[in-house]
């Protein structure tokens, strides 16, 4: 499966909905990559996560919104 920046993904084995940020290949070994974003709630702040992935880990996904959404400021 071939990913491109933009796409929605998770792992296979479930987890948190990413964003693919970019795709190509490792410098040190050469391997297809996806560099992917996601965000984690830790209390009541949202924290920016990034990790690597082997692309035959991750399944295209599309996010479930429930409706809409809201943003809400302090």
């Amino acid at each position: 499966m071939s990913f491109e920046p933009g796409d929605t993904v998770q792992l296979k084995s479930g987890g948190p909905l990413m964003t693919v940020e970019q795709v190509g290949k490792t410098a040190m070994t050469g391997e297809n990559t996806v560099w992917c974003v996601w965000f984690e709630k830790v209390g009541s702040r949202q924290l920016r996560q990034e990790a690597t992935f082997r692309p035959t880990s991750l399944e295209k996904s599309s996010p479930s919104y429930g409706g809409g959404f809201s943003v809400s400021r302090a």
